[in-house]
This record gives structure tokens, sequence and C-alpha cells, in this order.
């Protein structure tokens, strides 16, 4: 059975063990359904503009613009993923391991240049989403709905649980990092820079690309897809897929948005598991990129202290709280007696 994993700090994620602020974790603070929605007609207007430039973008991409500007869309689309995945999520938020300054300040370039808040926000929210996960005090809720959990959550006012219980959350192992601190502080001057005006600039000085198709396509384009991507694993992996680690949750193992979202759609075991660092059991890098990118850095010694879970553990998990679909150890494998998976269920038969 996997220990109680509490961070150093106070700040609660999943555990395979019982503990009471678990238990608060996936008890609804109130039903998400009786406060009402109040609407943020600023980011109603901003959305509805990127999504009609990033579309716009999109047939630029096909029909007009250089293929040298769609490859380096796809590398800016590469960048900004790594710098919410690699960064945003598995360092900053989990901290499922640990990086020397060079590629923090790598990570953070490519986090500015997603433009979804800075670092220590992003890893704010996040950390709520897993301590209050599908409750009122989880910023984009899956039991509000799929629309809620991609974008909805950012046209309405956040619901007032998420800032009660938002005051219990330590954010100083965050705050301590001076590169952090130096992005969420010029964030609004850095932000346009890197994510809108560099993705412009450098087709139209390299390449001789016209300001049109540069605009539309590196910067609009490739923002529009990164966002909704990133969103895919909040909505689409919270409702579709197979549930072999925890069944009692909602987040699934969703292999398409795994493949675009640079490997973080395979979220049943990451919500069970968050402190992986792989956020997949095999970390299959063939579609996992940010592990393996992770992996690369570990190699010059830039990523260390790497967090990982045993294959007994695992296994253990699988027997106790998955639904069998799981490849090795599920309700097929002629290795393990059907009853005796049956009989570790009845005897644990929910998360504890």
């Amino acid at each position: 059975m996997a220990p109680n994993t509490t961070d150093v700090n106070g700040v609660l994620f999943e555990s395979d063990a019982a503990t009471p602020d678990l238990a608060l974790s996936r008890t609804p603070v109130q039903q998400a359904d009786s406060y009402p929605r109040k609407l943020v007609w600023r980011n109603i207007i901003a959305f509805t503009y990127l999504h009609i430039a990033g579309l716009y973008g999109g047939y630029l991409f096909l029909f007009s613009a250089k293929w040298q500007t769609a490859v380096f869309a796809l590398i800016l689309y590469i960048m900004s993923g790594l710098g919410i995945t690699a960064g945003a999520h598995r360092l900053w938020a989990h901290k499922s391991y640990k990086a020397k300054w060079p590629l923090r300040l790598i990570l953070v370039f490519f986090n500015t240049m997603a433009f979804q808040d800075s670092a220590i926000d992003w890893a704010r929210d996040h950390r709520m989403h897993h301590k209050y996960s599908e409750t009122d005090a989880d910023p984009h809720n899956a039991t509000r709905g799929f629309f809620f959990s991609h974008i909805g959550w950012l046209l309405v006012r956040k619901h007032p649980q998420i800032k009660e219980k938002g005051k219990g959350l330590d954010l100083s192992d965050l705050y301590a990092d001076p590169i952090l601190r130096f992005q969420k502080k010029y964030y609004l001057l850095l932000m346009p820079l890197v994510c809108f005006v560099l993705p412009t600039v450098v087709p139209v000085w390299a390449w001789g690309e016209s300001w049109l198709n540069a605009y539309f396509v590196a910067a609009m384009f490739r923002y529009a897809v990164i966002l909704n991507v990133t969103w895919l694993v909040n909505s689409a992996a919270h409702k579709w897929g197979d549930k072999p680690y925890d069944r009692h949750i909602q987040p699934a193992e969703n292999l398409s948005v795994a493949l675009f979202a640079l490997g973080e759609g395979f979220h049943n075991y990451h919500h069970t598991f968050p402190w992986d660092y792989k956020t997949a059991e095999l970390g299959n890098t063939r579609i996992n990129l940010t592990t393996a990118f992770i992996n690369l850095f570990t190699k010059i010694g830039w990523a260390y202290d790497l967090k990982t879970v045993s294959d007994e553990i695992v296994r253990s998990r699988v027997q106790r709280t998955g639904d069998g679909s799981h490849a090795l150890w599920g309700w097929g494998d002629e290795d393990i007696a059907k009853e005796d998976v049956t009989n570790a269920i009845r005897i644990n038969p929910k998360d504890e």
C-alpha cells in the first residue's frame, strides 16, 4: 500500500491511505449548481476573439503560410506545452522531481509562452484541483459539466469555496524560487513579448513570412490549440476512458488526450498517484513527450530526485480499486485468480 502522500508544506494530494483531509477532498463542499454563475464579460470577449483568430490562423496554416512557419508553430506548440506539463504541472504543482536553475529558467520561458497565468498561479489552482477534486473548491469542477470544466470556469467568477479553502494552501515553496517570483512580478510585461510578439516577429525576420501569416499562425493558432489541449485534460480526461487504478474517481485514461497533451491524458493514474513524475504507469516516451523531456535532462543532471511508484504498489492498487481494465492485472489476466481480485475489492470496497 502506498504511503500517505502529504507535501512537506501541508499540501495534500490524493493518497493510497485514509486520512481525514482525503475524505474531505472527496466530499462535496456544496452543490455546485446552487451557486449562481456570474459572467466575466472581459474573458468572454477575449476568448471569443481568440477562437475566431485561431480558426482563421488554422486556415492560413493549411493554405497560406510557408512551411517554415508551420514547422515553427509546431515547435512553439511543443515548447508551450512543456512549459505547462514539465514545468507548472509536474515540477511546480506536484514537485514530482527537482530541477537546477538552468532547466527552471527554460521551463519558465516555455511557461510564459503558454500564457496560462504565471507558474505560481497555475500551480496554486492545480493543487486546489487535486486537494478538492470534483467539489466546489475545485477551480474546474468536472461535476458541473464538460463545458464548465473545459473553458466555462474561466468565463465566470470563481466559486466562493475556492477562495475560502484556498486560504489554507501553502505556496511558500513556490515563492521561495527567485525565478518564479521574477516571472510573477513581471508577467504582464513578459507574457505579451514571449507569447505573441516574438512568435510574430521571428517568421517575418527569419524567412520573409507575411505579418498576417506570422501573427495568426505562429501566435494565435498555436496559442488557441495549446490552450484547448490543456483544457481537454480537465474536461475530456475527466469524462471518457477506463479507470484501471481507481474506479471511484472521475479522471480516466484517455489516450487521445495523452497524445496531444504531451503525455498528460493518463489521468486516472495521475489522480491515483499524483507524485509520479511520469504521470503514467510506464511513462511511454512514444506518447509521453514530457517524460522523455525530463529523462533527457536527467542524463545531464539538470533534473533529479525523480519520484515514481513501484510496480508492487501499482499492482496492489489496481487489484483493490481498479475497474478491471488494466492490461496486465485486470480481470482478463489468467495469472491472477478472479476470485482473489474480487475478494480484495470486497475487503477494500473504496479508497481507504
